[in-house]
């Protein structure tokens, strides 16, 4: 049986991955992609509103210039919105999907979204928690045979219960594996769950829900802090090694069930969208190799 030991970062960052939200007040995409270039980073993961800024054939053009892969590409999801909005989720949907495709992304990444009003402004206000997640599921089932054929595997992403209302109702591991199961219970590999230590640290089943996740299921690592006192609830991740999260530990349970991807360093941070773009690069660099 193979030996999946967590991998030693102290001597490089090949399997450092930004996610271009860490320095999305710094530059566009294609400044974005040159810069990581220019400081060895290999991977990056966009956001679709970046590609728009700047157009998805100038992205592509600027990831295949910059000799980049992608760790995934954020993001897909927000699916509960008025039964009328149907066919505008779908499309939107597709659209990431078909985007994905075309900058060669590992994984698109579903933040699933909360409450309909939220998910998608105009519709209705609803505090119908469970009705938005039966149109997570059903949104979920419908795009998949779409990602499928184009061969974008999705990324469930739990995200933190603060959250539950606005970004996303599916906030543990266990409830995305448990869509995971229902709606892919063959594990082909179409279907899995996006690990972001931001969102899922705190949880005591944690070490056991990856473990029930498997390498099949393990598609995508995103890393940060938590910093306390946390002074913001969307901007003020902390940078990896400045807050409570014990890192280390959560890659090597990541790592122990044979996922040897990107480590995706992902940062809402008004204090480090303030700092030149170098510095944050350079920052992220050396966490890589000796916090995380």
């Amino acid at each position: 049986m193979r030996d999946f030991s967590p991998r030693d970062f102290s001597g490089d960052h090949r399997w450092l991955s930004i996610n271009t939200a860490t320095v999305k007040a710094q530059g566009d995409l294609v400044q974005i992609a040159e810069s990581c270039a220019r400081h060895g980073i290999r991977a990056i993961s966009p956001w679709r509103d970046q590609v728009a800024a700047v157009g998805l054939e100038r992205a592509v053009q600027a990831v295949r210039a910059a000799e980049l892969e992608l760790s995934g590409y954020c993001r897909g999801g927000m699916f509960p919105a008025d039964p009328s909005r149907r066919a505008e989720v779908r499309d939107d949907n597709r659209r990431a999907v078909d985007e994905a495709k075309a900058l060669g992304a590992a994984c698109l990444v579903l933040v699933v979204g909360g409450l309909p009003q939220f998910s998608r402004p105009g519709s209705a206000p609803s505090k119908d928690i469970a009705g938005a997640r039966a149109m997570v599921e059903d949104g979920i089932s419908e795009l998949l045979e779409y990602a499928r054929s184009a061969g974008i595997p999705l990324a469930i992403e739990p995200l933190h219960p603060m959250y539950a209302a606005d970004r996303a109702c599916v906030n543990s591991m266990r409830h995305a594996l448990d869509l995971c199961d229902r709606l892919d219970p063959g594990r082909t590999g179409a279907l899995g769950v996006a690990v972001d230590v931001y969102h899922v640290w705190w949880d005591p089943e944690l070490e056991a829900q990856i473990a029930r996740a498997g390498r099949d299921r393990l598609l995508a690592f995103h890393i940060c802090d938590w910093l306390v006192p946390t002074t913001d609830l969307l901007l003020d991740r902390g940078m990896m090694g400045d807050g409570v999260i014990d890192i280390p530990k959560i890659r090597a349970l990541v790592e122990a069930q044979g996922y040897q991807g990107h480590a995706e360093v992902e940062i809402f941070s008004n204090r480090w969208w303030a700092r030149p773009m170098g510095e944050v690069l350079r920052t992220c660099i050396e966490r890589h190799r000796t916090v995380v």
